[in-house]
Formats: C-alpha cells, structure tokens, sequence
C-alpha cells in the first residue's frame, strides 16, 4: 500500500501511545510523515512504534511518564516545539477507564479517572495552545472520547468523557479566531487494553472470541494476538485501533480554514454487555 507523506514537515504529540488507540494514531501520523512524539508508561511497544514510523519515512522520540506528572507533560510539548520549531498535532489521547456502576465505586478511583481522564487533558492543551500560539503557525487539537458519554450506563468513566466533550465546545468557541482548530473523536468498541478493566466475565467473554488459550488475570493486559483475534472474530461489534487512527488522520490534514467538530465512530452493530 502506497502511503502519501500529506504530514511531512509537521510535528505531533500522542498522549497514551504505548498502546490502543494512541499507538495507532501515533504510527498512522508517523507514517504521513510527521514527527511524532510519543508518550505513554510502556516504553517497549513505543520503541517498536518509533521504529515502524523512521521505517515509513517518519521521525519519532519517546516520553516515558505518568500524565499526571503536569511538569512533564508541560515539559514535553515544550522540547517538541523547541527541536522542530512547530507544533501542528496534538492528540490526547491518555486514558484511564472502568466499567463499575457508580454506586460501587471508591473515591481513589474516581479521582484518578478525573486527573487522567481530563486535568492532563487540560494541563496538555493549555501548554499546546501555549506553544501554537508562540509558534505562529497554529494547529489541530483531537481529544479522544467516547460513545460511553452518550450511553446511561456509562459510570463516572463516561462522566468524564462528557467533561471532555463539554471542554472540547468551550475550547472551540475560545479559539475559534485563532488557527487552532479543536475536535472530538469518540470511539464506540475498539479492540483495546482498555478491556483489561471490566469485569472478569466480560474479559473472558473477550478472550473466548478470540480463540486463543490465555489466563485472564483482573488488570492485567491482554496479548495483543488475543485483541486482534476477537475484533477479526466479532469485527462488525468491534472497530480496529487503525480505525480511529483513520479518523485522527482525516481530522489533522484539513486546512485550518475548517472546524472539523465531532466524530462518532461505532462499529456497524451495536455491542451490549
């Protein structure tokens, strides 16, 4: 497959992109030729990103840190503003969710979904702005979502996602005389580690699609194998990881001159639990 370079010269910022979503996204823009910098816990599928991204004509470097270290987090879009001397994609993308009703929650857990979930979010677009802003040459925002904003059993984990959308609105209207264009993409089902923090049942449910002979352990990641074999054994019920990086793509090569708002992307059937 022949990949047009429509980002060469740009630069990038992936939040969460050790793996999912942010992976994908991160090597999709690698491979339209930004420089990406990726950041995420995990250095070791990162590496393996960076190298996917340099191998398609793409650059990467690799920022190893929990996003709710604000310092960092500043600290990164600053060193990718400084070493190229544009910052024209911010993706954030970090994530942390659950599936528990609220009534069964614990404080420890709702707080964490709220620091990570959207004050990093907003410590991130706050320095972006910052540096776009410093830059001159403006730029595009996604904050990744979800459809679990949309539905009544989504728990404090879709609270959170409605914070998003609602901040994404207020952003847009405040940066809407700028080159700084801001937008949603809320994934329905995506073949992710985020299933890693259901239910034992349900993960099992997701393992015993896939085929595969594996130990399912509460919180622990599954292999990857195990989330692409279950996506390509229910793929109508559960979108790629590619699939929204897709979407990411379409978003950021629009001319600035364009509002690109809200994308809703749910596989062709609707997945319940």
């Amino acid at each position: 497959m022949t990949v047009d370079h429509d980002l060469l010269g740009r630069t990038a910022v992936v939040t969460g992109a050790s793996s999912g979503i942010g992976r994908a996204v991160a090597q999709r823009l690698g491979e339209a030729g930004a420089t990406v910098y990726l950041h995420g816990r995990t250095r070791g599928p990162m590496e393996a990103t960076s190298l996917a991204i340099e191998a398609a004509g793409g650059h990467a470097h690799i920022a190893t840190f929990d996003v709710r270290d604000s310092a960092s987090l500043r600290d990164l879009f600053s060193q990718a503003a400084t070493d190229t001397g544009r910052l024209d994609i911010v993706v954030n993308n970090a994530g942390l969710a659950t599936r528990e009703p609220v009534l069964a929650g614990d404080d420890e857990t709702w707080r964490a979904l709220f620091e990570v979930n959207v004050i990093a979010l907003l410590v991130g677009t706050q320095a972006a702005v910052q540096q776009m802003r410093r830059l001159g040459n403006g730029g595009h925002i996604v904050n990744v979502s979800s459809t679990s904003a949309l539905e009544s059993d989504g728990g404090v984990y879709g609270a959170t996602k409605n914070a998003v959308n609602h901040l994404t609105r207020v952003l847009r209207t405040e940066l809407e005389d700028e080159d700084i264009r801001v937008a949603t993409v809320a994934p329905g089902p995506v073949a992710t580690n985020i299933v890693r923090n259901w239910d034992l049942q349900t993960v099992k449910g997701v393992v015993a699609f896939s085929g595969l002979d594996v130990d399912v352990r509460p919180g622990e990641r599954l292999p990857d194998e195990v989330l692409d074999a279950a996506q390509a054994a229910l793929e109508r019920l559960i979108a790629k990881p590619s699939d929204i990086a897709e979407a990411v793509h379409y978003i950021v090569r629009q001319p600035l001159r364009l509002n690109i708002a809200d994308l809703v992307i749910r596989p062709a059937k609707q997945l319940t639990f």
